[in-house]
């Protein structure tokens, strides 16, 4: 018989293996072959809030989700993005970003400096606006130097802005910067914002800085219907209070700001040494100088920076501040920028 375990239909045998199965899901084919959308409309997210887009399409706001095509690919604050579907703006109308156009910049961070994941800030932006106050909380060189590698590793053109120069003056701040001939504003409450309206102006700008800074006060400043919740410092531990929860653009009669949240660490895990290094332009030509593979650390013998800093050519702040970035990619120093 061949298949004793087979049913008889009296002419011949059956069993599991002559019965036809039905894939599940339906029996076509998949095809690598995706919608072109030719009508797609051009759109710039402007905030991000839980699998729904806010973008600005022509004059009016569109919400959106993202195309199943797209795939597990991020779309952020920042994006250039094609849309379809309900594209009027009316309440509960949802639209499709169905393409996400080349970035020209990704600012990005890690939580920490042993943190493989990186969290993309925003995108496109063409300037990265480090907001620093003078007191209250004080002045934080390390994440202003860790702001400055991101900005270069990003290509961005970097900002200096000190604000509550009413409280404390910028001199020492400036004065560590000046090598880096870093452009710089310095802000306070009551006074005037032209100079910062003149760097942004005709420009893409980030907002980062530490939590307390005055942020979210600028960005009121700068644009009153804004209406950015506005947080003070704890009294206890110096540090500021969390106000902004996202990433938002807004605009200016000419450009665009991007308040994002305020930080605490500003983690570099995704950047090399070498970019690190590179984020110190003041010390390239001592560093050219170095034996080959030297690792810049202070323990390294024949490290130029050390024979530079001795002879007076080098500022020993500057160099300690890349070292400490080089030794918290290692896991030696707390990476926390209020620290």
């Amino acid at each position: 018989m061949g298949r004793g375990r087979g049913v008889s239909t009296g002419r011949r045998y059956l069993d599991e293996d002559d019965v036809p199965v039905r894939a599940r899901g339906g029996s076509r084919p998949r095809t690598r072959k995706r919608p072109k959308h030719e009508d797609a409309k051009p759109g710039f997210v402007t905030a991000v809030d839980r699998g729904r887009y806010t973008c600005l399409v022509e004059d009016r706001t569109v919400v959106a989700m993202k195309a199943r095509e797209l795939g597990r690919g991020s779309i952020t604050v920042g994006d250039r993005v094609r849309l379809v579907g309900d594209l009027s703006g009316r309440p509960d109308s949802l639209a499709r970003v169905v393409r996400v156009e080349e970035r020209r910049s990704v600012l990005r961070r890690t939580a920490d400096d042993t943190d493989p994941v990186e969290r993309v800030i925003v995108a496109n932006a063409d300037q990265l606006v480090i907001v620093s106050s003078l007191a209250d909380p004080p002045p934080q060189p390390r994440f202003i130097d860790r702001c400055l590698v991101a900005a270069y590793d990003a290509g961005l053109r970097p900002l200096l802005c000190l604000t509550k120069v009413d409280l404390a003056a910028p001199d020492d701040v400036l004065e560590t910067y000046s090598a880096l001939d870093l452009p710089s504003v310095v802000t306070s409450r009551d006074g005037d914002l032209d100079p910062l309206r003149e760097q942004l102006a005709g420009r893409v700008s980030v907002l980062v800085g530490s939590s307390g800074v005055g942020k979210s006060t600028l960005v009121n400043l700068l644009i009153p219907e804004a209406g950015r919740a506005v947080g003070d410092v704890n009294p206890v531990t110096g540090r500021g209070r969390h106000t902004s929860a996202s990433a938002v653009a807004l605009t200016l009669p000419d450009g665009w700001i991007i308040d994002t949240p305020g930080v605490r660490s500003f983690g570099l895990a995704h950047i090399s040494p070498d970019d690190v290094v590179a984020g110190f332009p003041d010390l390239d030509e001592a560093v050219a100088e170095c034996p080959p593979g030297c690792a810049h650390t202070a323990d390294v013998p024949g490290c130029a920076l050390d024979s530079g800093t001795a002879a007076g050519r080098l500022d020993a702040d500057r160099v300690s501040s890349l070292r400490r970035l080089l030794a918290s990619r290692e896991g030696a120093d707390d990476s926390r920028a209020q620290q």
